[in-house]
């Protein structure tokens, strides 16, 4: 019998969550019944699908609809993918393949511009045309080594989680909108981040919630942490776990950094899911307190209408170039094929449908790399996904595609 993809119905949550627990069976998913009961109200069910071998779910896909935003300070509505699971009996049969394609077709009827997710493994999903566009970094601050530059501002108070609950959220609003990469957050996800909820099977964390506040007593920074104890010969050497720290500007992010920096029984602080180039390097007298222990790539993007992701962004520079994008889905061509005459500046941007010659050919999954400005196109292309038909092309879109400031993606989904 053939595999069968389709959304699921209320009844068949708790299968579905079984399915997915099995594929990803190191996490505390809880009974499926009980995760089912849980997180039902706040699931889609038509954009929740299965794959089924007979009656039995064996692959599982959902995606929700976000706010993504995009260099220039822009937003536009992408179509977040997560839970994408296999089950072990069936690998090796083109289940994944069937859903990435069902999923790319309903995102492009729908109008949704890009897709975005975060991947398990980094071979998966550059064959359905996603590109990895951002990076995170993974740092360790030694905090009697930091010595600040100059003294913090503004103030910093340790709050119980519901008052946490009440501010947190339009903190990260006002930074989300300034930081091209990053997309938004529900209510229910803040509720269960801030553990106001509690999910079944996940174990409680005991978090401390820290708020910073400008000189006019606004709320423009938070940090979110817990600790580790290590106490070898008695000698208080814990480590604090930085589960996000995010301000409205920078120096609400830096003074963050050295109230926790200052915090007593502290030696070592981790932060794991960070900005690949971190301002607070050059805040430090010592440079070397802090250190990055490892980098990868974060959010993956696809573009679905290039027409609407390229208008959508901001560019920094100005050119006029016609891009032949090459989207090869299975045995056809994905929504992203065509040929698109992009003229941009500072000023805006414009990106429409031409018959005039290409200059240069790009595949969908290297457009979407560079889309958002933190991976170069010249490195997504180095081992092909380009072709340059006017001489010194591909070094322009390169250059249009770049930008300044780095983007970035702390949110996990």
């Amino acid at each position: 019998m053939p595999t069968e993809v389709r959304p699921i119905g209320d009844a068949e949550l708790p299968a579905w969550f079984e399915a997915a627990s099995s594929v990803f069976f190191m996490w505390p998913w809880g009974e499926p019944q009980a995760t089912a009961d849980f997180r039902k109200a706040h699931m889609d069910l038509d954009r929740t699908r299965a794959a089924f071998d007979g009656d039995r779910i064996v692959g599982t896909f959902r995606t929700f609809p976000t706010p993504l935003t995009v260099p220039g300070g822009g937003s536009l509505t992408a179509s977040a993918v997560t839970a994408v699971t296999v089950r072990s009996t069936h690998r090796r049969r083109g289940i994944l393949s069937a859903m990435q394609a069902d999923d790319i077709a309903r995102a492009s009827a729908a109008g949704e511009a890009v897709g975005v997710l975060i991947a398990s493994e980094w071979p998966i999903y550059g064959r359905y045309g996603y590109g990895p566009a951002t990076w995170r970094g993974r740092w360790t601050l030694r905090t009697r080594a930091a010595r600040f530059k100059a003294d913090p501002i503004g103030t910093v108070e340790v709050v119980a989680a519901k008052r946490a609950r009440e501010l947190i959220p339009g903190i990260y609003e006002r930074y989300r909108a300034g930081q091209p990469g990053e997309i938004g957050r529900t209510d229910f996800r803040w509720d269960v981040d801030l553990g106001i909820v509690q999910p079944p099977g996940r174990p409680k964390v005991n978090t401390i919630f820290a708020i910073h506040r400008a000189e006019d007593g606004t709320p423009d920074g938070y940090a979110t942490y817990h600790g580790e104890e290590k106490w070898d010969d008695g000698i208080p050497d814990n480590v604090l776990i930085l589960d996000e720290l995010h301000g409205a500007s920078e120096p609400a992010e830096l003074a963050l950094w050295q109230y926790l920096a200052s915090i007593d029984l502290v030696a070592t602080i981790n932060a794991d899911t960070r900005r690949a180039r971190e301002p607070l390097m050059w805040h430090l007298e010592d440079a070397r307190a802090l250190r990055l222990r490892e980098l990868g790539e974060f959010l993956w993007v696809r573009l679905f209408d290039v027409p609407a992701a390229l208008t959508a962004r901001g560019y920094e520079r100005s050119d006029r170039l016609v891009i032949d994008v090459v989207d090869r889905l299975g045995g056809g061509n994905g929504p992203a094929t065509g040929r698109f005459e992009l003229d941009a500046s500072p000023h805006g941007a414009t990106c429409l449908p031409t018959r005039r010659d290409a200059d240069v050919t790009l595949d969908v999954a290297a457009l979407g790399a560079a889309y958002l400005g933190g991976t170069r196109l010249r490195d997504a292309v180095r081992a092909g996904g380009a072709t340059e038909s006017t001489t010194g092309a591909l070094a322009r879109a390169d250059a249009l595609l770049a930008t300044a400031d780095e983007p970035w993606c702390s949110t996990w989904f």
